[in-house]
């Protein structure tokens, strides 16, 4: 079991940034695959990057967005730049113990999610 709560959310204009922080507690944070989706009004819950020895990306954030994570402090965040109307969601930070390519992109293989920070970028 793991516990996950999600900070750094707000209201930000576009071409601007922000941090995103998930704070992990309860089993051992080194063993979890680390990833971060985002859901936007009236559409699906959508990957955006995970993390375990390496880091997979989301086409639409890729270049823009970077995931990593503090061990040392069993938190994972994902820095935000250049950001565009079209990023505004809720995001969530979530955790799996599964560590192939294909599984740390999908939604259905993280058993462990966070409550959601919201993310609104203005035009």
């Amino acid at each position: 079991q793991v516990q996950l709560v999600e900070s750094g959310g707000g209201l930000v204009q576009a071409g601007g940034s922000l941090r995103l922080s998930c704070a992990a507690s309860g089993r051992t944070f080194t063993r979890f695959t680390m990833g971060w989706f985002r859901q936007a009004p009236g559409k699906e819950r959508e990957f955006v990057a995970a993390i375990s020895w390496i880091a997979y990306y989301a086409d639409s954030v890729k270049g823009r967005f970077t995931i990593s994570r503090d061990n040392a402090r069993n938190t994972l965040l994902l820095q935000m730049n250049s950001l565009k109307p079209e990023d505004t969601a809720v995001y969530y930070c979530a955790a799996t113990t599964t560590y192939t390519a294909a599984a740390m992109t999908a939604l259905q293989t993280y058993p462990y999610w966070g409550p959601g920070t919201q993310v609104t970028v203005s035009s």
